[in-house]
């Protein structure tokens, strides 16, 4: 093999690096924010997108999803062959929305996308008309097995960019079930968005007063750039720029656990706001929004965390919030404290909620400078 000068081999290997793309937003989580708990960051029934595509122990769902794809071929008078066509001619920018290079040949990619985005559709169309329509169908007939795949469709390594289950879905033709499943005026907004609120309500968000936002997140006339369904959680729990005022800059993050502050003789208070982030201290009282605590919850907080930290330069509010309640709920005492003051409804014990957001905590970043007061 003939001797190649190492400036030559080097500058080569530099001149044939990817140039990096700002449509980056599906990224491999932190390997410190995985080891906390990697079932949390790790599908566990089903792959969604490339990454985890023919990983040992999820290849039983590959034929379920493919007869979900399947029946959406079957209710639309577009072709397999236009769906296919549809895919590869976005197969570069598909592929740019994700961290790390996709070894995929052309064909495999363009299948896995095909396959996963319709299985994405059909699942959310059948969950909102709460009957399956499909044979044999093994997830909505089967709670045990939902139970599992739908925590797997809200963890970040796990995601198809939004924009392509966007165009598929308005190429679909709508079955007249569906169609009078809402009423006119929903019909005329309806998005993956739309269709996307019960799968969301039935697991972790609570619209509980909060329909306004969720319909202002999905109007066709929005500015919100969704990215995937882990940005999706995420900007639901943001506040809007018009909830939005300066606060001026921290200098220090020395906050006391409630305990600490209630033995002092500040007063705790349930706020009555709707954004999660909306936490406020003023004339000696503390207001903290109400917040169901469940393990699901939290391990979808920490996919949220890991989006954050991987791709929003400002604004990490989740990163926030959770360092924030990492402080407030430092031992059993505290969580008992938040769930007396009606703040924190759980059916965990306090020593394990207190575990959970410890832990949790522990990788979220807090940015000392620049901090914005939610409400």
């Amino acid at each position: 093999m003939p001797y190649v000068p190492l400036e030559t081999s080097l500058r080569e290997e530099l001149d044939s690096l990817p140039a990096l793309s700002s449509s980056c937003c599906i990224y491999r989580v932190p390997d410190d924010i995985q080891r906390l708990e990697e079932k949390a960051y790790t599908p566990q029934v089903i792959s969604i997108g490339p990454f985890y595509h023919g990983k040992e122990g999820l290849e039983a769902m590959e034929e379920q999803k493919k007869r979900y794809l399947r029946d959406f071929i079957r209710r639309t008078e577009v072709s397999l062959k236009d769906y296919i066509k549809k895919i590869r001619d976005q197969e570069a920018r598909l592929r740019s929305c994700y961290a790390e290079p996709i070894k995929f040949s052309s064909d495999e990619f363009v299948k896995i996308i095909l396959v996963d985005a319709a299985f994405t559709i059909e699942f959310l169309l059948s969950f909102n008309l709460k009957e399956s329509g499909h044979d044999g169908d093994r997830l909505l007939n089967k709670p045990w097995m939902f139970r599992y795949v739908q925590p797997d469709m809200w963890m970040l390594e796990n995601q198809l960019p939004f924009f392509i289950l966007e165009d598929l879905y308005h190429t679909y033709i709508i079955t007249d079930s569906f169609r009078n499943y809402y009423s006119t005026h929903d019909h005329e907004r309806l998005s993956i968005i739309n269709i996307s609120k019960n799968f969301f309500t039935a697991g972790i968000l609570n619209l509980e007063g909060k329909g306004d936002k969720w319909n202002r997140i999905s109007s066709s006339s929005s500015s919100i750039n969704v990215q995937h369904f882990v940005d999706l959680i995420r900007i639901f729990y943001l506040p809007l720029e018009s909830e939005l005022r300066d606060a001026g800059e921290l200098k220090t993050l020395n906050i006391p656990s409630i305990t600490e502050m209630h033995q002092a003789g500040v007063k705790i208070k349930v706020g009555s706001s709707k954004n999660l982030v909306d936490i406020q201290f003023a004339n000696g009282t503390l207001i903290i929004p109400k917040i169901m605590i469940t393990g699901d919850k939290l391990r979808t907080l920490g996919n949220v965390i890991a989006f954050e930290q991987c791709h929003c330069i400002e604004d990490n509010y989740i990163n926030d919030y959770v360092s924030i309640m990492g402080r407030f709920a430092n031992t059993p005492k505290d969580v008992e404290l938040l769930i007396e003051f009606g703040i924190f409804e759980t059916a965990g014990t306090t020593s394990v909620v207190s575990s959970m957001i410890t832990k949790l905590a522990s990788e979220a970043l807090f940015f000392v400078d620049g901090v914005k007061q939610y409400g």
